[in-house]
């Protein structure tokens, strides 16, 4: 599996306004409607259940929301670079400001887990995250994310 099979160039943003936790699920919806025609407040509402068994902020600033949902037939993940950080109850108690979002189709079996590895291996790279962290240009960061996944098999 590529980063590219999962990520599209319009499924990445620079969010300036997303001051809560609960704000910036509501932005990862409207990107995922908007990317990939998905449902926004199904999106939410997928998001925030998965949230309430247990956080997905993984530490150093990332945080890795996924949720199963009805109406899609294939993985796909939206991609954002906060300009504030926002609290995400994150394992390490920091908040965070690089948001990769999964969305699985109800009965993904290990696609859903594939993907979740591969984006959590390129997002626990210390300088892929200093890249991102560095640009505000949605285009470089998608390539900076999708051409992560190539440098490291290399």
């Amino acid at each position: 599996m590529e980063m590219s099979m999962i990520l599209k160039p319009e499924a990445v943003r620079v969010l300036s306004a997303a001051s809560s936790k609960k704000r910036l699920l509501h932005e990862l919806g409207d990107l995922a409607e908007a990317a990939y025609g998905i449902k926004q407040l199904g999106a939410v509402e997928a998001l925030q259940e998965r949230e309430s068994l247990g956080p997905t902020g993984v530490g150093h600033g990332v945080a890795l929301p996924h949720a199963r949902i009805d109406g899609i037939d294939e993985v796909v993940g939206v991609f954002v670079l906060l300009d504030k950080p926002v609290d995400f109850d994150s394992v390490d108690r920091q908040p965070v400001d690089l948001v990769f979002a999964l969305f699985a189709p109800r009965d993904a079996g290990v696609e859903h887990l594939k993907a979740l590895a591969l984006v959590s291996r390129t997002l626990r790279d210390p300088s892929v995250c200093a890249k991102l962290r560095s640009n505000s240009d949605p285009a470089t960061l998608y390539t900076i994310v999708t051409e992560a996944q190539a440098v490291q098999a290399a």
